[in-house]
C-alpha cells in the first residue's frame, strides 16, 4: 500500500470511527495576518489558538486535508516524557534543567485538557487513564524503577507507581513482562477528532483562519513582513511560524528544517472486535501500555478492539513486512491474539532529532517553528504550539534544551535513510538480546 497522494484520506482506525467530520477551504486569494502558519496539526492549530487569545489574527493553511499527516494518524498516547529520561538530563545538565523539562512535560498534558475543556471536544475522548511502562526484562525493570524512585526523590513526582509482574499481568493479561511502573495523569484520545475538532473550533469561533488543500510554496520577505505563497493566494503577515515536522519535503519552503530532522516511520495495527472474553481479561483498566524495549511497541484497546503500534517500518511507503512483524509481536505478547483478524493497518512518519528531543523558537527575524517529537508528541506538539505563537509575538519562554539553537542539522544528510537502518537493525539486535 504506498503513501497517500496529497489530499487523500489515511484508511484508519481513526478515520472510520470518527464522530467529527470536518472540511475546510482553501485559501482563494490574498489575505492578511499578524502570524502565518504553516501546517494544519496540532502544532499549528495551538499556535493559533494562543494568537486569538492575546487578540492577534492568525491564518492556518495545509498542503492536505486537516488531519491528514501524524495529528490524525498517531496512536492517540497523551504522555509526559521524553526520549532522554530525566535522570539523564539532571547528570548532563544539571537538576534545575532537569525540573525544568519536568515542568514543560506534565504542563504539555495540562495544554491538552485544557484545549479540549475550551473547544469542548467530547469526541476527541481524552482520558486521563494513566500509562504502564511495561518492562521486558529484569533489566529493564531495575532501570526503570530506579528511574521513578529518583524522580519522586529529586523531583518530587508522586504520580509513579512501581508494579510487579503478578500486578501487570493481572492488568494487561500477559506474562510477557517482569513488572512495570504506572504513570498517571496521562493518558489518551482519539487523535483525528482532536486535530479536527480543534480546527473547527478556531474557524466557528474566528471565521475563516483555517485553510486546507493550500501549500504554502514560497516565502517572500517585504519590508517589514513577509508573504506567504499558496497555489491560490497570497498572506501578507508579520511573522511566520512553521510546524511542518515529519513532513517538512512536500515544499521547498521548510528546506531549513527539513535537513534538521528523520522522518522515520510508525505503523499501526488494529485487531478485530475481540471476543467478550479477551475484551473483558485483556488491558483490563483501559490505559496506554508501552515496552522498555529500544525499537519500543505500544498497545492499547479502543472500541473493543487491540490496537498495537511500535517503529520498524522505513523508506516511503508502508511495508507488510512492518505490519507482518507488529502482528507478530503481538501475538507474541498476547497468544489469544492469533486467531484474531487484523482489520486496519496504516502507518506515517514521525520526526526524530540528533538529540531526541523536540525544539521551538526562531529560525531568524520573522520565522519561527515547533517541530521534532520523536514520536511522542500529542501533549508536547501541543504545547510547543503555544510556545512558538509566544515566540511569534516577541516574547521568549522558558524553554531549557528545547531551544530552537539546540536543534542541529543532521550530519550526511543525503544517507539518513541508510543511517536510520542501521542504528534501528542495532537496536532490533539488542533488543533481541535483552539489553
Amino acid at each position: 500500500m504506498s503513501e497517500p497522494l496529497p489530499g487523500a484520506e489515511v484508511p484508519s482506525l481513526w478515520r472510520d470511527t470518527t464522530g467529527v467530520e470536518a472540511s475546510f477551504p482553501r485559501l482563494a486569494g490574498d489575505a492578511r495576518a499578524d502570524v502565518a502558519i504553516i501546517g494544519g496539526g496540532y502544532t499549528g492549530l495551538a499556535a493559533a489558538h494562543r494568537l486569538v487569545e492575546k487578540g492577534m489574527a492568525p491564518i492556518v493553511v495545509d498542503a492536505n486535508p486537516i488531519g491528514w499527516g501524524a495529528s490524525g494518524r498517531n496512536g492517540g498516547v497523551v504522555s509526559a516524557k521524553f526520549r532522554l529520561s530525566f535522570p539523564a538530563i539532571a547528570e548532563a545538565h544539571g537538576m534545575p534543567v532537569a525540573r525544568t523539562m519536568h515542568r514543560l512535560c506534565h504542563r504539555a498534558v495540562d495544554e491538552v485538557a485544557a484545549l479540549i475543556d475550551d473547544y469542548a471536544l467530547t469526541n476527541a475522548r481524552f482520558t486521563r487513564c494513566g500509562n504502564l511502562r511495561c518492562a521486558h526484562t529484569e533489566r529493564a525493570l531495575s532501570t526503570i524503577v530506579d528511574e521513578a524512585e529518583w524522580m519522586r526523590r529529586e523531583l518530587g513526582d508522586g504520580s509513579l507507581r512501581c508494579l510487579s509482574a503478578d500486578e501487570v499481568a493481572e492488568e494487561t493479561g500477559s506474562r510477557a513482562f517482569t513488572g512495570g511502573v504506572l504513570a498517571s495523569g496521562v493518558g489518551s484520545l482519539h487523535p483525528l477528532d482532536y486535530v479536527r475538532g480543534l480546527a473547527g473550533g478556531l474557524v466557528r469561533r474566528h471565521g475563516d483562519i483555517v485553510f486546507e488543500g493550500s501549500p504554502a510554496t514560497g516565502i517572500r520577505r517585504e519590508g517589514d513582513g513577509v508573504r506567504v505563497i499558496t497555489p491560490r493566494g497570497e498572506i501578507a503577515a508579520r511573522q511566520v511560524i512553521v510546524t511542518t515536522n515529519a513532513y517538512s519535503d512536500l515544499t521547498t519552503v521548510s528546506a531549513p528544517i527539513k535537513s534538521r530532522l528523520v522522518p522515520f516511520r510508525s505503523s499501526i495495527i488494529a485487531t478485530d472486535p475481540l471476543p467478550v472474553v479477551l475484551r473483558e481479561r485483556l488491558l483490563i483498566h483501559e490505559r496506554s501500555y508501552g515496552e522498555t524495549r529500544r525499537m519500543m511497541r505500544w498497545f492499547r484497546k479502543v472500541d473493543g478492539r487491540l490496537v498495537f503500534g511500535g517503529r520498524g517500518a522505513f523508506g516511503k511507503r508502508d511495508s507488510e513486512v512492518a505490519f507482518g512483524a507488529l502482528r507478530k509481536a503481538m501475538v507474541s505478547l498476547f497468544p489469544e491474539l492469533a486467531d484474531v483478524g487484523i482489520a486496519y493497518r496504516w502507518s506515517g512518519h514521525v520526526a526524530m532529532t540528533m538529540d531526541g528531543l523536540p525544539h521551538v523558537g526562531r529560525l531568524d527575524d520573522r520565522l519561527c517553528y515547533a517541530v521534532g517529537y520523536n514520536g511522542a508528541g500529542v501533549a508536547m506538539s501541543t504545547l510547543l504550539g503555544r510556545l512558538a505563537a509566544d515566540f511569534a509575538m516577541g516574547d521568549a519562554p522558558e524553554v531549557a534544551l528545547l531551544d530552537a539553537n539546540r536543534l542541529k542539522a543532521v550530519p550526511c544528510y543525503p544517507l539518513r535513510e541508510v543511517g536510520v537502518r542501521m542504528v534501528a537493525g542495532w537496536y532490533q539486535f539488542l533488543d533481541a538480546l535483552g539489553r
